[in-house]
C-alpha cells in the first residue's frame, strides 16, 4: 500500500488498508488547535482520533490552513472522510470548504510520534497550544520524552512582532500548561 501514491485519492474501502492519518485542508487560518479539537468532538468524533497537529505560522500565529488527524482505526476513515470532505460549518465566518486527503509521508500514530517527539515544535519555548497532541480514549496524554533535546524553532524576525511565543517559565507553571 503506497500512501504517497494515494495522496488526494478517495478513502479506501472499509478495512482494505491500514492507513489512518488524514489531512484536513482549507481549515480557516484563524482557527486554533482548541477549535479544531472542539469541532472534531462536536461533530461526533470524540475518542476516534489519537493524534492531532495544526501547524501554525509562528510570526502571525495563524494556522497554515491544514491539520493532521490520526484516527484510531482504519475502519473510521470512511465516515470521517465523508463527514469532513465538503464541511463548511465553521464556528467563525469563513468561505473555506474543507477537503480531506491522505497525510504523507507519515502515516499512523507511531510514525507521527516518531516524527514530532524530537521536533523543534516540541521545544519547551513553544507554547503548548501550538504543539501536536496525543489522546487515548478521548483523553489527552503526554508526549513521550524526547530521545534527544529538541532545538528551538527558527522564527524569522520582523519589525513589529506580536508578543513572544515563548512562555516564561514562571508564567507556564502558573497557567498549568501540560508539560513533558
Amino acid at each position: 500500500n503506497d500512501i504517497s501514491a494515494a495522496l488526494g485519492a478517495p478513502p479506501p474501502a472499509l478495512g482494505s488498508a491500514d492507513a489512518t492519518t488524514v489531512m484536513l485542508k482549507n481549515v480557516p487560518n484563524n482557527y486554533s488547535r482548541a477549535m479544531v479539537l472542539a469541532m472534531l468532538d462536536e461533530e461526533g468524533f470524540s475518542g476516534a482520533y489519537n493524534f492531532l497537529y495544526l501547524p501554525i505560522d509562528f510570526n502571525s500565529r495563524a494556522c497554515l490552513g491544514y491539520a493532521f488527524v490520526n484516527l484510531t482505526e482504519p475502519s473510521l476513515v470512511r465516515g470521517f472522510w465523508d463527514h469532513f470532505d465538503g464541511f463548511n460549518r465553521w464556528i467563525l465566518p469563513s468561505r473555506k470548504v474543507c477537503r480531506v486527503g491522505w497525510a504523507g509521508p507519515h502515516q499512523g500514530f507511531d510514525a507521527h510520534l516518531s516524527r514530532y517527539k524530537n521536533s523543534p515544535v516540541m521545544h519547551e519555548s513553544v507554547r503548548d497550544e501550538f504543539k501536536p497532541v496525543l489522546f487515548q480514549d478521548g483523553v489527552r496524554i503526554q508526549f513521550p520524552m524526547p530521545t534527544r533535546l529538541p532545538r528551538a524553532p527558527r522564527v524569522r524576525q520582523r519589525e513589529n512582532p506580536p508578543a513572544p511565543l515563548v512562555v516564561p517559565k514562571q508564567q507556564e507553571r502558573r497557567s498549568g500548561a501540560l508539560r513533558r
